[in-house]
C-alpha cells in the first residue's frame, strides 16, 4: 500500500481518520462498550468478560490509549482505564458533523 499523504488533508480529516482507525476493531468496540456500561474506570479483568487473551486485550488498550480515546491510571499492580472525555467529545462532534453532512437520497446511481 502506498503512502497516505496526510499532509494534503485537513487537520480535522487526519484526526477523525486516526480516531476511526483506533475504533476499527470489534475488540476495541467491545472494550469501549464495557467501559461505557460500567460508567466508571475499568480496573477489573477484561479477559474473563471478553474471552480474549490478556496480551490481546493489552494491545487493544494500548491502541485506544495511544489514540487518546481512553486514559489510564496505575493503581497498585493494575492499570485502570476510562474514557478520555475530551477526546470522546471531539470524536462525537467530528463524527456527528461528518455523518450529518449526508443530505439524503439522490438519484445519481
Amino acid at each position: 500500500m502506498g503512502l497516505t499523504k496526510t499532509e494534503i488533508f485537513t487537520d480535522e480529516q487526519n484526526q477523525l481518520a486516526q480516531l476511526m482507525k483506533a475504533l476499527a476493531h470489534p475488540a476495541r468496540i467491545a472494550i469501549l462498550q464495557r467501559i461505557l456500561i460500567s460508567n466508571t474506570c475499568i480496573c477489573g479483568d477484561l479477559v474473563g468478560e471478553l474471552g480474549l487473551a490478556q496480551a490481546t486485550i493489552s494491545q487493544h488498550l494500548k491502541e485506544l490509549k495511544t489514540a487518546g480515546i481512553i486514559q489510564g491510571t496505575i493503581e497498585g499492580v493494575s492499570v485502570c482505564y476510562c474514557i478520555n472525555p475530551v477526546t470522546w467529545k471531539l470524536l462525537e462532534k467530528q463524527l456527528g458533523v461528518f455523518l450529518s453532512s449526508y443530505k439524503g437520497e439522490v438519484s445519481c446511481c
